[in-house]
């Protein structure tokens, strides 16, 4: 199969591009994957999730039950994103403006079979991502000079996994797993950077290439604009597919109590690339584009290491806890943009991003009454994205979950089940250069509502 049609594949997969973080308590990650862990604040270490374990810990789908299980889900994402310009106190609210982003949908599919100690898995989900849409008329489309430039700022990123998971039980307590991971990423993003932005940029270093001097040359630059979007329900402007795995285990402690681990290693992605237009704005020449190849070199998914528990306090109630550390240091330092046009020339930046290390405690709860599972959770992470380095198309900034679900089956082997998370509103100050040309609030709130089919065997 050629790499246009596994490209194919994954956009019919991914539908539409999640937003917004989508999972924005960690970052670029979803905050728990399926219905089930979902409404259960994410947890997913140390009881049945269903076939949506192999994106968590794999060894978690030996505590299925025997024979097959198909998985047809939705994920759709409603996002609120405010940015208030401290010195004017003029605003800028992320909106649909067109085809590209929002509201956001992500189907999940999946299928898995156990027979004896062992249980293999494939699935297809989208593992994050983020959006934004603030439109070509805000305060953040003018140039360090005050004028409009009416370019967009937006973004869009999905990074999309197609994992092989299998796990294995080597007594009647202790379960292994593990998966490999087909990945895709593919990234939109308009975003203007005034006069003053590139000058801090280059002030620190952060610039260079033969083009430097061309941008210099200019009579009076007023700003730079990138532009590598599509603006469609799916494509992107630059893409690249890669790999990842997840080991995994669950050991049965008591009848009530299973503890579970896993570790998910670093993705292995190709440098992101694609068409793109970088646009210098003059205050005397006017707009000046110029088309060329752009590349995000080395954008990676961190490594993650969680560990949890689940406690049955009697035939109906659990109760389940999951601690995680996501080493968000290691991938998300800069932004190393590469940027070669068609005419010839080059231009490389390093956009500022510095995140720190995230820890992350999530906490579920469920009762099973008859057909009905009733299902509670929260979440709550430390700040991986520093206030300073915040850039308004990048914010990766809710840190707290709340979430709800049921499921109902309504014969022995067909079931349905639904769950419905809120970001709770959080608000990240950023003092101005190099991210952005002033003071500004950035607000986001966030809806996610999962639903899900399962029919067994």
């Amino acid at each position: 199969m050629g790499h246009i049609q596994l490209k194919q594949i994954a956009a019919a997969c991914a539908l539409a591009a999640i937003g917004t973080g989508a999972g924005a308590t960690d970052v670029f990650r979803i905050e728990g994957f399926g219905p089930v862990s979902r409404a259960m604040g994410g947890t997913a270490s140390a009881y049945d999730v269903g076939a949506a374990g192999m994106m968590s810990n794999p060894a978690t789908l030996s505590l299925m039950a025997p024979g097959a299980q198909l998985h047809l889900g939705l994920d759709v994402v409603t996002t609120d994103i405010t940015v208030r310009n401290g010195a004017t106190g003029e605003t800028a609210s992320s909106d649909t403006h067109g085809s590209n982003r929002g509201p956001y949908a992500a189907p999940e599919l999946a299928y898995t079979r156990r027979a004896g100690a062992w249980t293999l898995g494939v699935g297809a989900f989208a593992q994050g991502g983020l959006g934004t849409e603030y439109g070509n008329a805000s305060f953040l489309s003018k140039t360090t000079s005050g004028a409009n430039s009416q370019l967009e700022n937006s973004s869009r990123l999905l990074v999309l996994n197609i994992p092989f998971a299998a796990s294995y039980d080597v007594d009647d307590k202790l379960s292994v797993g593990g998966s490999v991971d087909a990945m895709w990423a593919g990234l939109n993003l308009n975003l203007l950077l005034g006069a003053d932005q590139v000058g801090a940029l280059i002030g620190g270093g952060r610039v260079n290439g033969s083009l430097l001097p061309v941008l210099g040359s200019l009579p009076a630059l007023d700003a730079a604009h990138f532009s590598l979007t599509k603006n469609q329900p799916i494509a992107s402007g630059i893409d690249a597919w890669g790999v990842g795995a997840k080991l995994g285990m669950v050991y049965k402690l008591s009848a009530a109590t299973t503890l579970g681990g896993s570790y998910a290693f670093k993705s292995k992605l190709s440098d992101l690339d694609g068409n793109a237009t970088l646009t210098a704005l003059d205050r005397v020449a006017g707009k000046v584009p110029l088309t060329g190849k752009l590349t995000i070199r080395d954008f990676q998914m961190p490594a993650s290491l969680t560990v949890g528990v689940s406690q049955r306090i009697d035939d109906g109630l659990m109760v389940t806890a999951d601690l995680s550390r996501v080493f968000w240091k290691d991938v998300m330092r800069n932004f190393d943009v590469g940027f070669v046009a068609d005419g010839g020339g080059t231009l490389n930046i390093l956009l500022p991003q510095d995140y720190r290390d995230q820890t992350v405690l999530a906490l579920g709860a469920a009762w099973r009454s008859g057909d009905w599972t009733l299902r509670a959770g929260a979440r709550v992470a430390s700040a991986a994205l520093q206030p300073a380095l915040l850039f308004a198309v990048i914010p990766a900034t809710p840190r707290k979950h709340v979430s709800a679900g049921a499921s109902y089956d309504f014969t022995p082997q067909d079931a349905v089940h639904v769950a419905y998370s809120h970001a709770c509103e959080q608000s990240t100050s950023t003092a101005g250069l190099p991210t952005t040309a002033v003071p500004i609030v950035t607000t986001h709130a966030q809806n996610n509502v999962t639903v899900a089919y399962t029919r067994r065997f």
